[in-house]
């Protein structure tokens, strides 16, 4: 019983913990792809400054990737 409690435990926190990043990474290219339709000549401050945002974003995924492993087998 108690391991399927840590399963559903992992599951929540791995799935709910990458919904955000996710959905701003979503926001983060759409508004980037906005911003090059408007001003063309700025691509490459826009660009790093999307893959930095990115970046960022997706520490936040790998947080709760460490989390549900640790739920799970600890």
């Amino acid at each position: 019983m108690e391991g399927n409690i840590q399963d559903i435990g992992a599951g929540l926190a791995i799935g709910l913990g990458a919904l955000g990043p996710g959905i701003g990474i979503g926001l983060l290219a759409a508004k980037a792809m906005e911003s090059l339709g408007r001003n063309p000549e700025a691509a490459g401050t826009i660009q790093q400054n999307m893959i930095l945002a990115i970046a960022f974003a997706e520490a936040i995924a790998i947080y709760a990737l460490v989390v549900a492993i640790i739920i799970k087998f600890v």
